[in-house]
């Protein structure tokens, strides 16, 4: 684990796992040449001629007293037959977690940015033959819309699916709710609108990836934006239109990116997605209708 100094907090990069070579047809308006326009500056460590990389990551924010984690991964032992590579993952993520200090039961908060299931993994472990809250004694704070939207009485997890396919992601969709958000139900709070953690940290809606998608403001002297999947790859920063094929609203995630892309970039605030490898988030600049990469946040490149 990697730690720094951001203003007053201090912030940990949990990486649970890697995966290479994902299809560049995950960014389906994204023609070839955008690709090969930027590789001096941004290949092999975010994409190569066999596809793009993406670390999933566990963000650690110590403020005001508080320990937040912000999301939480894969997870060990779950299954996941729509991302085979992801599927019955055994990591020593928790171990590391605890060497790097940080005991699951001194956690205050988790926050999920949204539902999909490499952010809510480790909300659970298996034990005795259930799943259970990891963190036992923290706050789950998740997304009022994601819920709405992917719970028992929602459209993701309800309506009658048309094709095998749509039938294959409805139980995904129900998997996953179950193994690890059903589980946290007694600790968690579900929040809408603008929603103030501390003196801090605030909870903000970005919806586009998910209806509830959300990202998290961080203001301790010095800003930074927790993004979730607002952005996948460095592609989407310099191409702010191009949609991710796992963004259910194409043309709302577009218009969120490009809204909180251009916030962050008039506060000088460290963008920090979910899924960057390398050196993991950066400032941004605003160039027209597209963004820049200025500065680097100070953690070792992966």
């Amino acid at each position: 684990m990697d730690r720094i100094r951001w203003g007053g907090a201090t912030l940990t990069r949990a990486v649970e796992w890697q995966v290479d070579s994902l299809p560049r047809a995950i960014f389906p308006h994204t023609p070839a040449q955008a690709w090969d326009d930027h590789a001096d500056d941004l290949s092999p460590t975010y994409w190569t001629d066999a596809g793009w990389r993406i670390a999933l990551q566990i963000w650690v924010i110590q403020v005001d007293g508080l320990t937040v984690l912000i999301d939480t991964g894969a997870g060990n032992g779950k299954s996941r037959p729509r991302m085979t590579v992801l599927s019955g993952l055994q990591t020593e993520f928790l171990s590391a977690l605890s060497a790097a200090g940080f005991d699951p039961a001194d956690v205050d908060v988790v926050v999920n940015t949204h539902l999909h299931f490499d952010h809510v993994g480790w909300n659970t472990l298996r034990s005795n033959g259930s799943w259970v809250p990891t963190f036992p004694n923290a706050r789950y704070l998740v997304p009022e819309a994601d819920y709405r939207h992917f719970g028992p009485d929602g459209p993701a997890y309800s309506t009658t699916p048309r094709t095998e396919d749509e039938e294959s992601v409805q139980r995904h969709v129900r998997t996953v709710f179950e193994d690890s958000v059903s589980p946290v139900q007694e600790q968690m709070e579900l929040w809408s609108g603008d929603h103030q953690l501390s003196e801090s940290l605030w909870l903000r809606p970005a919806p586009g990836h998910t209806p509830g998608s959300s990202v998290v403001w961080l203001d301790a002297g010095r800003p930074a934006v927790f993004v979730g999947d607002l952005t996948h790859c460095p592609i989407q920063v310099l191409r702010p239109e191009d949609p991710c094929a796992w963004d259910e609203d194409f043309t709302g995630a577009a218009t969120t990116r490009k809204r909180i892309l251009t916030e962050a970039s008039r506060r000088r605030a460290a963008v920090v997605p979910a899924h960057y490898p390398g050196h993991g988030g950066a400032t941004v600049v605003a160039r027209g209708d597209a963004f820049m990469f200025d500065d680097w946040l100070p953690f070792p490149s992966i």
